[in-house]
């Protein structure tokens, strides 16, 4: 049941549980499902994906450097990658602001 009610919600049965008991004990009401919440967890892949990538560029970065052949190319895709995943990142917390403000405990009356 709790389950089905965290998936309805589009979240984690551990997160959707916390949520519950905080509104609850704040006399509110539960989470409720929005669009935004699919929303940021694909932001949130999709920071990963980034970080994932931007590590391989330093990674390779670093092994030209020992090599004593770097080039200018691929430092600057490490930089626009990490420039992306912070990009990325502004966005998912900017999405998160707007879940807390739409979403939120709304106290009963």
């Amino acid at each position: 049941m709790v389950r089905a009610a965290a998936e309805r919600v589009g979240m984690a049965v551990s997160a959707y549980a916390g949520e519950v008991t905080v509104a609850v004990a704040m006399q509110a009401d539960p989470p409720r499902w929005s669009p935004l919440t699919e929303l940021l967890g694909e932001v949130m892949h999709a920071a990963g994906q980034a970080r994932r990538i931007g590590i391989n560029l330093n990674q390779a970065v670093a092994a030209l450097h020992s090599a004593g052949q770097s080039t200018r190319a691929l430092e600057q895709y490490a930089r626009v990658a990490a420039a992306s995943t912070q990009n990325i990142d502004a966005v998912a917390e900017e999405i998160r602001r707007a879940l807390r403000r739409s979403t939120g405990p709304r106290t009963r009356q």
